[in-house]
């Protein structure tokens, strides 16, 4: 378990719509942040019904339930990416629409618990992968969506992207008591 040689990416390493998820994690050790994130994450929508969790800041956006759900499908993309990509795949990775998958998955007629039990389970699984990863899988790179991507940036881009919507959970949906836009 080599976890701390996975360094930081270089900026060929990341495909550019990553970038801004990627800047959210000035730690070091991405392992150990998906490790203390997830918690953090659920602590923030414990509290709400299943009724608040309904809740859409707008118009033709996406529910807190289709928010979280949303989060276990990039979880998951993003891990098998990288799993692909550190057991040297260099078969090139397909995109995604994101958009696509939230109306089919009818994240909104599930308990915001069982959403939430479905995000821990999805985030021990990336965890206890990334934990596998030696020096040489951490600097393995492969292409996704078109885009060259090397195994760090992924893991990087995980906690980055639950810390992108974390964010707009408080700001934008009033979640954990910050004021609605």
């Amino acid at each position: 378990m080599n976890t701390r040689t996975a360094g930081r990416p270089e900026p060929d390493e990341i495909p550019s719509h990553y970038v801004g998820y990627i800047k959210r994690v000035p730690e070091l050790d991405p392992v150990m942040v998906c490790a203390a994130q997830i918690e953090e994450t659920i602590n923030l929508l414990r509290g709400l019904s299943d009724a608040e969790a309904m809740y859409r800041y707008e118009r033709g956006k996406w529910s807190i339930k289709e928010v979280v759900g949303h989060l276990c499908d990039i979880e998951r993309i993003m891990a098998y990416r990288a799993l692909r990509i550190a057991r040297g795949d260099t078969t090139p990775l397909p995109s995604f629409d994101e958009n696509a998958y939230v109306p089919v998955a009818k994240f909104d007629g599930r308990s915001l618990a069982d959403l939430l039990g479905e995000l821990r389970t999805a985030r021990a699984s990336t965890v206890t992968l990334l934990r596998t990863f030696d020096a040489d899988a951490w600097r393995r790179r492969g292409v996704a969506s078109g885009k060259p991507v090397s195994v760090r940036a992924l893991a990087y881009m995980i906690p980055g992207h639950e810390r992108h919507h974390a964010e707009i959970l408080r700001t934008r949906y009033g979640v954990g008591g910050a004021a609605k836009a």
